[in-house]
């Protein structure tokens, strides 16, 4: 087997694109999967022969450079942190920790140990984000003034059969859930934040499942479904946020970039491909000309991460990355609580461009679509 040995810890729904992933990034193989529920690993294991196993028995393997930890968000730091203790790398889906005080265990333990700590998401490497982040740093928007970045909708509960987790108090809300993809996209194409300032509501103190053996039963909201935010960056730009399930629709786009010369609109961060389109005395969509932008390359931060450890250089999505974007939307949730404009604690180094060159991994696309 060639590449760094990848271990996964957590076999629930989102694992599938990953253990489909590895077999196309040559960086990476997957050798064992690990869950505290026994049939799940065997399950995962059998689709994608591998060895199955207690996380316990992965973390004790030779062979395993990398933990894919793809556990729930609680366990995210218990998981990273029993990892980094057993010596191997790790990279965890998002959110990194549930708050930035856990958050800040995980990267001091990876930076003491000498480890390397990887992130989701990964979309803001994607072929169409990666070619915004060209326009804008050739300039053909001239100086970055502003932009907005905004994710509303009805809710979860239309069609997840049990959305309570969606606004079960702290850590809920759409931007916990939804925020680090808007968030990381801006970090990359800006650098980091300095401040931000914040108001939230919540629309509804209930919400009615829709879909599923519990459809036309109540759920309590206990956190806010609307918040509304102002991210000033260190550059001077100012980025207004918006994340919400109270909106039944809208017609604004994902993200969009203002500049002195010229405009951006920029594709769903959740996603690596879409279209971008540059105002410069009309709308253009441009050429994708930049690679991972035909697909669903969820695992690409991670099969960068493999390849900056073999060539000692930094990794994109990195944990102090992940701790800003962290930062950011706690700030954001503190100011709504306050009133008050909250200067961020932490800061991040704007990962690395991609080049059209740069290429980690290709999808059939006859099979992907």
């Amino acid at each position: 087997m060639t590449g760094l040995g990848i271990g996964i810890i957590g076999c629930g729904v989102i694992s599938d694109i990953y253990m489909r992933n590895t077999a196309i990034f040559p960086h990476i193989s997957l050798r064992a999967v690990a869950d505290l529920v026994p049939e799940a690993a065997q399950a995962k294991a059998d689709a994608y022969g591998v060895a199955a196993m207690t996380p316990a028995e992965l973390l004790a393997r030779d062979d395993i450079d990398i933990v894919l930890n793809l556990t729930i968000p609680a366990a995210h730091v218990e998981v990273g942190l029993a990892a980094l203790d057993a010596g191997k790398h790790v990279y965890s889906e998002k959110p990194l920790a549930g708050s930035v005080r856990e958050a800040r265990q995980l990267v001091s333990a990876a930076a003491g140990k000498g480890l390397r700590l990887g992130c989701a998401p990964d979309t803001f490497l994607g072929g169409a984000h990666q070619t915004a982040r060209a326009l804008l740093d050739d300039g053909r928007i001239g100086r970055a003034t502003a932009g907005t970045a905004t994710l509303m909708l009805p809710g979860h509960e239309r069609w997840h059969p049990n959305p309570d987790f969606y606004y079960a108090g702290p850590g809920a809300g759409p931007l916990f859930d939804m925020g680090p993809y808007y968030i990381t996209a801006m970090l990359n194409l800006l650098g980091p934040v300095r401040r931000v300032s914040a108001l939230a509501s919540r629309g509804r103190d209930h919400r009615i499942i829709a879909q599923g053996p519990r459809a036309g039963e109540s759920v309590p909201v206990e956190t806010a479904t609307h918040v509304a935010g102002i991210m000033e960056f260190a550059n001077g730009t100012l980025v207004q946020i918006v994340t919400s399930f109270d909106v039944r629709a809208h017609r604004h786009s994902p993200l969009e970039l203002y500049g002195t010369e010229g405009s951006l609109l920029i594709p769903d961060p959740n996603r690596f491909d879409g279209d971008v389109e540059l105002f410069d005395g009309e709308w253009l969509t441009q050429d994708i000309n930049h690679g991972h932008g035909d697909g669903n390359y969820r695992g690409l931060g991670l099969a960068d991460m493999a390849v900056a450890i073999t060539e000692g250089r930094p990794h994109r999505a990195n944990g102090g990355l992940a701790l800003h974007a962290l930062d950011v939307i706690e700030s954001l949730l503190s100011s709504a609580n306050s009133g008050k404009t909250v200067t961020l604690s932490t800061s991040c180094e704007r990962p690395e461009a991609l080049t059209p060159s740069d290429r980690f991994g290709q999808i059939d696309i006859s099979e992907a679509r």
